[in-house]
């Protein structure tokens, strides 16, 4: 009998924790089937405000409302990105609290401009969150920080500011988010902008969010990453933070090829179905990966040969997922 109670005692605690994380893992397809259906367009920043309060009344759901329409409606500016062509608006003052109040019009101004046009750079999309955010009554703040956009920023210290994000603090708790990259990608070889819905970077765990963001204020890492954890890590694609699975190893993103070795890859929670293969910078061949299952968790192994030098991509059904420096002699990690 006392067995018994025993394995109904288990039973009810697997079905309480699946439970739970059931609540936890929270769905916001309502909210962006709605805010879909809003008008492509507002007059005012204020009417957009009001009719997401309207609609919605808890605070990550506002948080997703903010964040679906800009990124549904704004696209990147990349006519101004690469002509370098922001504009840099001077202005004088005579008391502090004349500079607070013509900073707050300089930023108002850009708001209304990002409305208008429906077009920003990573500023003009953070200025809107954040003036969105302040309207629905929800704490926030701008981030500014470092980006690794590119596979060649492996190995590379944050050491310029080159992109900002928001922060937005939701039932007691901050939460990260990058409406910019929300939006689409930028092709830089063609110049142009993709729109491309990504719920990835709504809420990201901050382990995640880091791959590939770093602060200027350390407190807005939200977790113990340093500069250098930052610069190692490998460089992650969009479709990374899009995903269900996640990578275990390898943590770094150089890897050393001063003798021959086996680089073993490990993905936690890959579906039976997803197909992966890797090509190496080198040859620029496909090979399919021979993936071993334990769990949830598969792995595979790469030959790396002594001296090599080149970049390894790993791809999940066709889509580019992380890229790793291999490099000759000694590791470049810092």
């Amino acid at each position: 009998m006392k067995e018994i109670y025993v394995r109904f005692l288990k039973k009810a605690f697997v079905l309480m924790l699946f439970f739970s994380l059931q609540t936890l893992a929270q769905d916001f397809s309502k909210v962006d089937a709605i805010v879909s259906n809003y008008p492509k367009s507002f007059s005012k920043v204020e009417d957009l405000a009001s009719k997401i309060n309207h609609d919605f009344s808890k605070e990550e759901e506002k948080a997703r409302a903010i964040y679906s329409w800009i990124a549904f409606n704004v696209k990147y500016d990349v006519k101004s990105y690469f002509s370098n062509s922001g504009r840099v608006v001077k202005y004088s003052y005579r008391t502090p609290e004349e500079k607070i109040q013509k900073q707050n019009q300089i930023k108002l101004d850009k708001v209304n401009n990002v409305l208008k046009t429906k077009l920003a750079v990573c500023q003009g999309y953070a200025l809107l969150f954040e003036h969105l955010a302040n309207l629905s009554g929800l704490e926030n703040a701008i981030v500014t920080g470092n980006a690794k956009t590119n596979p060649s920023d492996i190995g590379k210290l944050p050491t310029e500011s080159s992109h900002a994000w928001n922060a937005i603090k939701v039932n007691g708790k901050w939460k990260l988010v990058d409406v910019t990259w929300g939006a689409g990608v930028v092709n830089e070889q063609k110049r142009t902008f993709i729109p491309k819905f990504n719920a990835g970077y709504f809420f990201t765990e901050p382990e995640v969010f880091v791959l590939n963001h770093f602060p200027d204020d350390k407190q807005w890492v939200l977790g113990k990453f340093s500069q250098k954890d930052y610069a190692n890590f490998p460089f992650y694609y969009a479709e990374y933070l899009r995903s269900d699975f996640r990578f275990i190893t390898p943590e770094k993103g150089i890897i050393s090829s001063n003798k021959a070795t086996i680089l073993k890859f490990k993905i936690e929670d890959l579906a039976e179905t997803d197909k992966v293969f890797y090509v190496l910078s080198s040859d620029d061949k496909a090979r399919n990966a021979v993936l071993k299952k334990a769990g949830n968790i598969s792995e595979f192994e790469v030959n790396i040969a002594q001296n090599s030098n080149y970049y390894l991509t790993v791809f999940v059904n066709q889509k580019a997922i992380s890229m790793y420096k291999i490099t000759r002699g000694k590791s470049t990690a810092i």
